[in-house]
């Protein structure tokens, strides 16, 4: 069906700010046409930040994609034999008791064959048979996890459209800014690393297709907390330091240092373990969140991984409408904005 309504708001609903961007399509071309954000105090309720962001933001439509991630989501790249959609579908339930750590019917899961081929086929004998084995993904997270989040939607009077896991969100954003595309000659892989309050996100895309992603238990509290320590000052006049730093700049990298420490290791980890097993170097790691903007954060990651890392923008190619959005605000947030675009992409679909 033709629908008269071309919008979709991605909403966001971090643990510390609740964020939303509207894309409108007007034909064929995406177009930012309303944003938000509030910030969730202490104690507070993230109902009433989203309700606030509605009342703030000057939004078109009330429908929105949301999302999951955490302890509830679980994210799996299988190896299974080549197999049409159909087929795929009624195999899958087979493989979840070796994959999931939750029961089938505690969960709601979708699965996806891959482009790429499994690494076995990929390495196996070019004289046997072509392919005969496919990458699959497959996305299981609790039911009772996305029961919550519709209720929250729904009590808030808007209308819940899909609902998505915040790994792919990054991806879809990537893809929105239209960035050219790989040499296919010398396949490489992009690693995106949103660095959130309380985790980050890791997508590695080879030729543009997920390969590997996982969430990381670190984040930008724990580097704010990591300030607050080392200046023995509270927790939110630790975040305006980490922020603006430019008066206690060696104190505050002094402090993060530990926390991205650890993170480097797991992100290198991630990328060592992609590289093993799909013989394809990440040569580059793109950067966004409020926790990749801690200063010298960026700096930090390129030196100790080896690679290429800079913060990038989800709005790069974007039209904003400025009749109807800050765009001086719009872009002070960018980076931070990553997963509310990648959803906001459904617009394209819905």
């Amino acid at each position: 069906m033709l629908r008269k309504s071309k919008n979709v708001i991605g909403l966001d609903l971090g643990s510390s700010v609740v964020k939303a961007v509207e894309i409108t399509l007007e034909g064929p071309e995406p177009v930012i046409s309303g944003f938000a954000r509030v910030e969730v105090p202490p104690g507070g309720s993230i109902a009433e930040a989203v309700n606030a962001v509605f009342q703030e933001g000057t939004f078109r439509s009330r429908r929105v994609v949301t999302s999951v991630a955490g302890q509830s989501v679980v994210v799996r790249y299988l190896s299974m034999m080549k197999m049409s959609d159909a087929e795929l579908r009624q195999a899958i339930r087979f493989e979840t008791d070796k994959h999931l750590p939750f029961e089938l019917d505690q969960v709601q899961m979708d699965c996806q064959s891959l482009e790429r081929m499994a690494p076995a086929a990929a390495e196996g004998d070019a004289g046997g048979d072509e392919q005969e084995e496919m990458t699959v993904l497959l996305a299981a997270c609790k039911s009772e996890a996305i029961e919550e989040q519709v209720q929250l939607v729904l009590s808030c009077g808007l209308t819940p459209v899909a609902i998505d896991v915040n790994l792919f969100a990054l991806a879809n954003a990537w893809e929105l800014c239209g960035l050219p595309p790989e040499d296919e000659e010398e396949p490489t892989a992009l690693a995106l690393v949103d660095v959130g309050a309380t985790r980050t996100s890791i997508n590695v895309l080879c030729g543009g297709e997920t390969c590997f992603s996982r969430e990381v238990a670190i984040g930008g509290q724990d580097m704010t907390q990591a300030v607050a320590r080392r200046l023995g000052v509270e927790p939110f006049e630790a975040e305006a330091i980490k922020r603006a730093s430019e008066s206690h700049e060696a104190e505050v990298n002094t402090a993060i240092a530990p926390v991205l420490e650890d993170l480097v290791s797991e992100l290198s980890l991630s990328l060592d373990y992609v590289e093993h097993h799909s013989g394809v170097k990440v040569d580059e790691i793109l950067l966004s969140g409020g926790g990749a903007l801690a200063p010298g954060a960026a700096g930090y990651i390129e030196q100790a991984t080896a690679r290429r890392a800079r913060a990038w923008n989800p709005l790069e190619g974007l039209r904003v409408d400025a009749s109807r959005v800050d765009v001086e605000e719009l872009e002070a947030w960018a980076s931070t904005l990553v997963v509310a675009v990648g959803l906001a992409t459904r617009a394209r679909t819905q």
